[in-house]
């Protein structure tokens, strides 16, 4: 089998329950969800420590997005042809070849296999594949370079 072509077969962790059922495009920063670890796969202790932390990276599987919906080649984000086209790996939208959503987001609280956040852009049912604690030692090193379009698109992204 080639390197190109070798199967990925990922258990998700837990579930995403949000008050979002539908995945609007801006006005997540105040959206509290909570992460239900799977009891079958996990006991309480699994999140021990992680409430030491402030923020934490979530790693889910957009498993609404429909194969046909899946970006190969580049486009204008949101479809505003005021931007350039740009392929997807030059922007976060969810028609992502692998359908994967990483999300920073604002640990509230941990109660046993209960991960409350806050500014989580999936929305209920989204299948969560991993959970890492954010440490500033894995943020960016040296300046952060972004073209002005993607600035315009996450104004209100974030916003409560």
């Amino acid at each position: 089998m080639s390197e190109w072509k070798q199967e990925i077969v990922l258990q998700p962790i837990g579930v995403v329950r949000s008050p979002r059922d539908e995945a609007i495009d801006d006005f997540w920063g105040s959206v509290e969800s909570v992460i239900e670890l799977d009891p079958e796969q996990f006991t309480a202790d699994v999140a021990a420590g992680l409430s030491d932390f402030s923020h934490v990276d979530v790693v889910f599987f957009m498993n609404r997005v429909r194969p046909e919906k899946i970006e190969t080649t580049a486009r204008h984000p949101r479809g505003n042809t005021e931007w350039p086209k740009v392929g997807i790996f030059a922007q976060r939208a969810k028609g992502r070849p692998n359908r994967l959503g990483v999300t920073n987001c604002q640990l509230v609280k941990v109660e046993g296999l209960r991960i409350t956040v806050r500014g989580l852009d999936a929305i209920e049912g989204t299948p969560v594949v991993d959970l890492k604690p954010y440490m500033a030692e894995f943020g960016p090193r040296g300046d952060v370079k972004q073209p002005e379009w993607s600035h315009v698109l996450m104004k209100e992204y974030f916003l409560g």
